[in-house]
C-alpha cells in the first residue's frame, strides 16, 4: 500500500513540476510587477513619514555650524602659527650658527695670519 502512495506521489510531484514549469515565467513576470508596485507604495507611505523642521530649528543649526567651524578654524590657526614661529626659531639658530662660525674661520684666519706676521717680523731682524 505504501508503494502505491509512493507512486502516486511522484506521479503527483511530476505533473506539479510540468504545470510549474510552464506556469513559472508568468509568475515570475507578476512578481516582479508586484515588488514593483510595493515598492512604490512603501516609498510614498515613507515619504509621508518626513517632518521638515522648522525656520528656526534650520537657523540655530546653522549657527552651531559656524560656531563650530570657526573654533576649528581657530585652533588650526594658532596651530600652523605656532609651527611656524618654531620653524623660523630653528631657522634663525641655524644662521647664527653659519654665521658664528663664518667669523670663527675668519678670526682664525686673521690670528693665522697676524702671527705668521710677528713671526717673520721677529725673525728677519
Amino acid at each position: 500500500m505504501s508503494e502505491k502512495k509512493e507512486k502516486t506521489t511522484a506521479e503527483v510531484e511530476t505533473k506539479e513540476t510540468k504545470k510549474s514549469k510552464t506556469e513559472a515565467p508568468k509568475k515570475k513576470k507578476e512578481k516582479k510587477e508586484n515588488k514593483i508596485k510595493k515598492f512604490f507604495k512603501d516609498f510614498k507611505g515613507e515619504c509621508k513619514k518626513i517632518t521638515w523642521p522648522t525656520g528656526k530649528t534650520v537657523f540655530n543649526s546653522s549657527l552651531v555650524v559656524i560656531a563650530v567651524v570657526a573654533i576649528v578654524g581657530l585652533v588650526i590657526f594658532a596651530f600652523d602659527t605656532g609651527l611656524s614661529a618654531i620653524l623660523n626659531a630653528l631657522k634663525d639658530v641655524a644662521e647664527n650658527r653659519e654665521a658664528a662660525k663664518a667669523a670663527a674661520e675668519t678670526t682664525t684666519a686673521a690670528t693665522t695670519a697676524a702671527a705668521q706676521q710677528m713671526i717673520s717680523m721677529f725673525f728677519m731682524k
